[in-house]
């Protein structure tokens, strides 16, 4: 009795081959276009070809119920390998059996690709050959039609490959020009993120930064570089590599350095739950390369607008400082600069004192360090002195180094600070502080060094100015003004002023002083009296150096009255306290608004005829002029 195939069998059977034949064009999409029959290596396509052309003819014989069906058959290969048979009673003899054999052969090829075996018992059923060889063309067509379809799709999947990495180079082309495009670091980075979600919209996108980067978008953040065995992201950001891992799930993780000509900035991370292909990893390699790059070039663009804003601001302020040569416009000036550069809430201009033991407050802007006392051995400053380098605090709060009294007082958290040079020693600190934490930049630092070294040069040559001026208007010996300082500061007064008294002052019989005891002693003499005349009056009045040994007082704002008793107390004092002992004379004129005519030359003559007048009677005495 024959056990034919049943319908169910052979749709089992038909979908068994589609899936094999579907699993080895999903292993190998794009393998091959052949030109001819398959070639040797192609064998497992073939006779998944040949099976699904022998399922078809069995379903279709088994409609029309085939005589061959009755009879044992095979389908074998080119060599004589089964590939697969019909299954049939087993009450078939085995014994007195003959095989009638049926070639296929496809249109595509010359020689035979398989044959049809049939197994008959008796040999006067001539009409089996026919059949079977109808059959066997049957199965050859079905086979050429299977392999034209084969080929159709994969040539289908071949364009299918070719258009979709047209339209990802297209792409790629696009977003590495929009990514060229940009000269800010935020808008590369910007449009790096975005182009990635565009290609990926299901994907988790992540950008880990290495330097100190500050930006609103959630997907930017720092790179953590702790455990660098199992990190994805540590491993590529110091490999300089790719790196790919499985998820959980199916999906796949992937950490792409962003790295530049110069340097690894940071690793893209990219999640996602789909297939990658190796186009699609080598399409996203060459993205994040190109973002690499314009983001290098990006932070070359900001450096070097940054370097020539630095170099405007250096150029303009160091022109500034030096057109004036007050000590006080300088550190005035200087103070409003820094606050202005750093935006900063604090700043304080320390100038260290003769004897290098304290700070003095040059300039600031919180008043109630004027009275405070620093010494130059604690603090912030203190360690500048020491190191004669800059510093920068983030957090005095947090790590509190050393105590500061400036810091403490203002409430100030971050500290840039650098020492004012004067050759090669430290003559000041300049400190610029601001109440939030983290505030100053590595770059506020740098400038802030560069700038000091400016303000330094104008500090000494303000300094050297005013030392210049003073040894100008300075006699050596006595220390007074020298004359034409005073007839300057007369002239000013009378100019401002409503009135004025000036006091010559002459020792009396000064040549014998020198005659008797030598011209040492009378410079010691002559500079006993000049300490008398600076000790008597305020510091709002004017000593000077008439010449030889007459000095000079001129008193703002005085009338004659109040200028005799500071000319008596000068006589007096200098009578009492000088050894050897000796006297002076004084003259005294003043000057009032209400004069017609007011010069610095009157002054003096009327004072020197009042002196006059008192050496004349007698000497050690005062005259009014």
């Amino acid at each position: 009795m024959l056990r034919m195939m049943s319908s169910k069998d052979m749709t089992m059977s038909n979908s068994a081959a589609r899936w094999e034949i579907d699993i080895l064009e999903a292993q190998q999409p794009d393998v091959w276009l052949p030109k001819g029959d398959f070639l040797a290596n192609h064998e497992y396509i073939v006779r998944g070809l040949l099976k699904e052309a022998w399922n078809r003819w069995h379903s279709q014989a088994m409609t029309i119920s085939s005589p061959l069906l009755h009879h044992h058959m095979q389908l074998l290969d080119a060599e004589g390998g089964l590939l697969i048979e019909s299954a049939i009673g087993d009450d078939l003899p085995n014994t007195g059996t003959e095989a009638i054999l049926a070639p296929l052969n496809s249109r595509r090829s010359t020689g035979c690709i398989a044959r049809l075996k049939l197994a008959s018992a008796d040999k006067t059923e001539s009409f089996l050959l026919p059949l079977l060889e109808a059959a066997a063309l049957t199965m050859q067509e079905m086979y050429d039609h299977a392999y034209d379809l084969l080929i159709v799709r994969q040539m289908m999947n071949q364009q299918q490959i070719i258009d979709k990495e047209a339209r990802g180079r297209d792409y790629l082309f696009q977003a590495a020009k929009r990514l060229h495009d940009q000269n800010d670091v935020y808008s590369v980075l910007h449009v790096l993120l975005d182009d990635v979600e565009v290609m990926y919209p299901g994907a988790k996108v992540n950008l880990y930064l290495s330097q100190d980067f500050v930006y609103s978008d959630s997907r930017v953040k720092p790179l953590l570089l702790r455990h660098t065995n199992d990190d994805l992201n540590a491993n590529a950001f110091l490999t300089g590599k790719p790196v790919t891992a499985d998820e959980d799930g199916g999906g796949i993780k992937l950490a792409i350095p962003l790295r530049g000509n110069q340097a690894v900035y940071g690793v893209l991370s990219l999640s996602l739950q789909q297939r990658w292909d190796e186009f699609e990893h080598r399409s996203m390699v060459m993205l994040v390369d190109t973002a690499g790059s314009a983001f290098e070039n990006a932070k070359l663009y900001e450096q070097s607008n940054l370097l020539i804003s630095e170099l405007q601001l250096i150029n303009e302020l160091t022109k500034r400082l030096n057109q004036s040569l007050r000590l006080n416009e300088v550190f005035d000036f200087a103070l409003t600069e820094l606050m202005t550069i750093f935006k900063a809430d604090y700043c304080h201009l320390l100038q260290i004192s003769n004897d290098g033991s304290n700070f003095q407050i040059m300039a600031s802007n919180v008043p109630m360090t004027d009275t405070e006392s620093y010494s130059t051995s604690t603090g912030f400053g203190g360690i500048v002195i020491r190191t004669k380098e800059p510093l920068i605090i983030s957090d005095y709060w947090s790590t509190r180094v050393v105590d500061s009294k400036l810091m403490d007082a203002s409430g100030a958290r971050s500290l840039i600070a650098a020492p004012v040079m004067a050759g090669s020693a430290v003559v000041g600190v300049i400190m610029v502080s601001h109440q939030s934490p983290n505030f100053f930049s590595y770059e506020n630092y740098k400038l802030l060094q560069v700038l000091s070294t400016h303000i330094g040069l104008a500090v000494s040559n303000a300094s050297l100015h005013a030392e210049v001026r003073r040894m100008v208007i300075t006699d050596n010996l006595t220390g007074l003004h020298a004359r034409h300082y005073l007839n300057e500061q007369i002239h000013l007064r009378q100019r401002k002023d409503r009135c004025g008294s000036l006091v010559l002052v002459d020792i009396d019989h000064f040549k014998r002083v020198n005659d008797t005891f030598g011209h040492l002693i009378g410079d010691q003499i002559l500079v006993a009296v000049s300490d008398v005349i600076r000790n008597c009056i305020r510091d709002t009045d004017i000593a000077a150096r008439w010449g030889g040994e007459e000095l000079a007082v001129y008193l703002p704002q005085i009338r004659t009255g109040q200028a005799y008793r500071i000319a008596e107390r000068i006589r007096s004092t200098v009578e009492g306290q000088t050894d050897p002992t000796v006297t002076v004379s004084c003259g005294i004129s003043e000057w009032s608004f209400d004069e017609e005519k007011i010069s610095v030359e009157s002054l003096f003559y009327r004072a020197d005829m009042a002196l006059y007048e008192a050496k004349k009677n007698g000497r050690n005495r005062i005259c009014v002029g």
